[in-house]
Order: C-alpha cells, then structure tokens, then sequence
C-alpha cells in the first residue's frame, strides 16, 4: 500500500509538472514534427534528418521527420505543413525550389510568409545511366540535337531547381529532352539507375555514392568550376564547354528548414539558437565535409533576403522560359 502510495504520489507530480508547463506555455513542451517536402533519401531530406536530429538534443524534445513530397515545387507538403497551427510544433523541411510553388500554381503565397534556416546547397550534377553511349556532355547534346524530346530527362519535380537546371541546359545549348518530373532527388536518381530515364539532374551530394558506385555516370557540373570526385576523378563545368549557359546557370542551392514567419517570436528565438548551435557540432560538419556540402548557417531576416533572390530569379526565369502557369508579375514578385 506505501508503495502504490509513491507511485501515485510520483505520478501526481510528473503529471502536474507536465501540464504546469503547458499552462506556462514554455516551448517546447513536446515532440517536434519536420515536415519534409521532398521524398526521402533526396538532399533535403537527409540535411533535415541530420540537422534536426542535433538540434533536438539541443531543446531536449524528439523531432520527428515525415515526408509529403508531391504537387509541383513542393507544393503538397508547403501547403499541408503552412495548414497546421503556427506554434513552432511543425517544421518544414524545403529548399530553395519550393520559392517557384507560386509561380507554377501550387501555392498561393509568396515565400515571404516563411522563416527560414538555410543548411546550405551542393553544386549541380548531370548524369546518365552508364550502360549508355554518351561519356561527355557534348555527345549527349549532339543526341539530343538529332533526336529532339526523344531522350528521357528526370528531376525532381516540376519547377524545381533540378528541373530549372535541365530547362536552363536545355535553353543553352538549343536541345530539347522529354522532360519526367519525380516527387523528389532520390526516385529520380533510381530511375535513372533502371533505364526508366536516360539523364538526370540532382546534386553532387545526392550523387556521389552513385558515381562511385559505378551506378551513374557523371557528365558534367552545372557550375563555374570543375569539381574532383574521390574515386571517379574531375567531372568538368557544363558552363565551361557551353559558355551560353551563363546566361541562365548558375543557379544556387539553399536547402533548409522553415516555419511561419508569425510564430511567436520566442519560439523562433529558441529555434534559430538550436539550429545555429547544431552547424556548430562535429557530427553535422563532417557530414558536410564528406557529402559535399557547403554549410550557410543564415537564418531570419538574412535567409529571407537570400530567398527573396532566388524566388526572383527561379520565378521569372520559369515564365522567360515558358514553364511557369502564372505571371511572377501578378504575385508583387520583383524582376532579378
């Protein structure tokens, strides 16, 4: 009896500390969910899964990761995550190209209703499935050049920066693929590795274990400089064989987190100190180092002004290249 006693009189306490901490409105006071917009085994699924698994214990709370890839430019997650109580209990897991959601009529807001945490981004990659006859760039375009919309391309999902990659290639060098969309990087990727697609699009990030692996063929980055490969060698720019595509590329990464710029301006305090001080630990830096990530860190008014540009840039290079359904112009959003 004295020890049921204890037990009750423990369970008393635990349980009025709980809602005494409720009713304090102290955050957190519970689990986290991060709502990734991609599908899972992309870049920015992984840098949530790695980011956040730091900063929870930073707060002291589990933050847990599910994925609602879908729509264009991430729009299906965007809007099931914005829908939910602005509380800081749900975080949203993007990158830089969801800020054309609005454009390409998934999202009926501008990206300046976020606030976000920018992990950072990995250059470009085009590769093709290596069972195929192209080993460079300039025998894939003189293919497709002699056989327009016959070669399959992939990315992931319309509107995104993989997908304005491929459309600013395309624009560059005057070819045209039979675009195919993917919830995501890493069904893409398996697409390409099965024949499904002939090239894709992802970053070197997303690839890297791929190329190494023999599983996909590495043809050229879609950025200024070259870039030296552990176990593959140099994979040479894009930009460097076609100078034309400087009109369009580069075009850069910004993969993070997000939540809505009305949550409480406390608990986005807590939010930014724990997102900040998880850059900083040894697990996220040499995660960084080893896949190829150059890590940002910005956060607030500074990652807005960043997506502020590039929501510029994607949205009216979307509509100069005919991929975009609504006129960035109706939206307020300013020419780059």
């Amino acid at each position: 009896m004295k020890r049921l006693s204890i037990f009750l009189l423990t369970f008393l306490f635990i349980f009025m500390s709980f809602n005494l901490t409720m009713a304090k409105g102290e955050y957190p006071a519970r689990d986290i969910t991060a709502v990734v917009v991609w599908g899972a085994g992309g870049g920015t699924d992984t840098c949530n899964r790695i980011v956040t698994a730091e900063m929870a214990k930073i707060i002291g709370v589990n933050i847990n990761v599910i994925n609602k890839p879908g729509g264009v430019a991430g729009s299906v997650g965007m809007n099931y995550s914005y829908s939910r109580k602005h509380d800081g209990y749900t975080i949203t897991g993007l990158s830089e190209s969801n800020v054309t959601a609005a454009v390409m009529g998934g999202f009926n807001k501008k990206f300046d209703i976020w606030y976000p945490f920018i992990v950072g981004g990995s250059p470009g990659i085009i590769s093709v499935t290596p069972n195929t006859e192209w080993t460079t760039l300039e025998e894939l375009v003189e293919a497709a050049q002699a056989n327009p919309e016959e070669i399959r391309a992939g990315a992931g999902g319309a509107g995104s920066i993989h997908h304005l990659n491929l459309l600013a290639l395309m624009k560059g060098t005057g070819i045209k693929f039979n675009f195919i969309p993917y919830p995501g990087s890493a069904p893409s990727q398996t697409a390409a590795m099965t024949g499904e697609i002939n090239v894709v699009v992802t970053s070197l990030a997303e690839q890297q274990q791929l190329l190494r692996g023999g599983k996909l063929r590495a043809l050229a980055t879609l950025t200024p400089d070259p870039v030296e490969l552990e176990g593959v060698g140099v994979i040479p720019s894009g930009l460097k064989i076609y100078p034309a595509l400087t009109d369009y590329l580069p075009i850069s990464q910004a993969i993070g987190m997000a939540v809505p710029n009305d949550v409480p301006v406390e608990v986005k305090t807590i939010l930014t100190n724990a997102f900040k001080q998880a850059l900083e630990t040894e697990k996220v830096k040499n995660w960084a180092a080893e896949n190829y990530y150059l890590l940002s860190g910005k956060t607030g008014k500074e990652a807005s002004a960043e997506f502020a540009k590039l929501e510029s840039l994607f949205s009216w290079t979307l509509w100069e290249l005919g991929a975009a359904k609504i006129n960035p112009e109706e939206l307020g959003i300013p020419k780059p």
